[in-house]
């Protein structure tokens, strides 16, 4: 296919809301030697970008970042030492383009992170070096496949690949919310043989859950102590895991919610940091019940691969869920039908 010499992109003209994302047009890049020119057709929203965008996430942000990590595409051009892949190839780059281990990350990996510390995927045309790239299963589109570089490998990491035990058949877990990360812990863990227990405010959400496959689902408005109820699901013992996404605000319950010797995975600050937080004792809880506490951001290039077995193996149980899709001239809409948490799944742009 021939390459163009120019592409859009979006960029912030200043930090403090998407409103200031504008279109640019910039030169389409040559790749490196070690590098592959990709043509974005889809790119995922996560709660981060809403965070970069309102200047809330940690770090620092090259000028007009280009925003956004997840994307899927198609190789178009291929450095003159890139081996294994050629032009025609379907790929996501992993969220952070430089973790390709599963050791715990640097400082230098953190800042390879693609749409924070490094400009991201918000464009036509990128290079990546090759060793982040992943090849994209074969059985989903590029819309499908955009979801997978940071809200599955996350709640993959969560379940089956971190620090703790990974989750087996007859395990249950507790699983906040219906966004991306969540939704696909909830898939996991059914493909796993797991018992699935889902929180949200919304029935109509919970619904949606239920169809995916979730034994037991708490309204936590109409049901506050939701910790008692899911005491009273598993007979007393509390559940395996605890997938939290919100931080400090649900923590105490989550510690109540889970049993002895049992893990809570911290993914999310869905309820915000600071001040307007109140503080939550963590050592009587993790000491009497020999509790592990431990965060989760994101994951390798080879979990990404392994995940992504786990995708082929069990292809409609694990199919990306997506809200909607947005074309690539209304992005800033993307934003806020994110930012009104309205929706069950992924929100997606169309690049091309």
């Amino acid at each position: 296919m021939s390459i163009p010499t120019t592409a859009r992109e979006y960029a912030y003209t200043e930090i403090g809301s998407f409103k200031n994302l504008t279109v640019r047009e910039v030169p389409v890049p040559t790749p490196k030697a070690n590098e592959v020119l990709v043509k974005t057709r889809a790119v995922s929203l996560q709660f981060r970008d809403l965070l970069v965008s309102n200047g809330t996430y940690p770090g620092q942000f090259p000028p007009h970042l280009v925003p956004c990590s997840d994307m899927a595409g198609d190789i178009v051009a291929v450095g003159a030492d890139v081996q294994g892949w050629k032009a025609g190839d379907r790929i996501c780059p992993n969220f952070m383009i430089d973790k390709i281990h599963n050791e715990f990350m640097s400082n230098e990996v953190a800042n390879s992170a693609l749409g924070g510390a490094i400009h991201g995927v918000l464009t036509e045309y990128r290079c990546f070096p090759a060793h982040c790239l992943v090849a994209i299963p074969s059985h989903l589109s590029y819309e499908e496949a955009s979801t997978l570089p940071c809200a599955a490998l996350t709640a993959y990491n969560a379940l089956l690949s971190s620090g703790s035990e990974p989750l087996k058949a007859g395990d249950t877990v507790l699983i906040q919310g219906t966004g991306g990360v969540s939704v696909f812990a909830l898939q996991f863990a059914v493909a796993s043989g797991a018992t699935a227990i889902v929180l949200s405010s919304s029935d109509e959400k919970l619904e949606s859950a239920t169809q995916l496959g979730a034994k037991h689902v708490i309204n936590y408005k109409t049901t506050p102590n939701w910790d008692q109820q899911v005491l009273k699901l598993t007979n007393g013992n509390g559940v395996d895991r605890v997938i939290e996404v919100v931080g400090d605000a649900t923590l105490e319950r989550s510690m109540s919610s889970v049993r002895i010797d049992g893990s809570i995975v911290i993914v999310g600050l869905l309820g915000g940091i600071g001040a307007d937080v109140p503080a939550v004792d963590i050592i009587r809880p993790s000491i009497f019940k020999g509790l592990k506490i431990s965060g989760i951001f994101v994951g390798s290039v080879p979990q990404f691969r392994n995940m992504n077995k786990l995708l082929a193996a069990n292809p409609e149980t694990t199919r990306p869920l997506i809200d909607k899709v947005f074309e690539f001239e209304h992005a800033k809409e993307a934003f806020a039908h994110l930012e009104s948490q309205k929706h069950v799944g992924k929100v997606v742009i169309r690049v091309n």
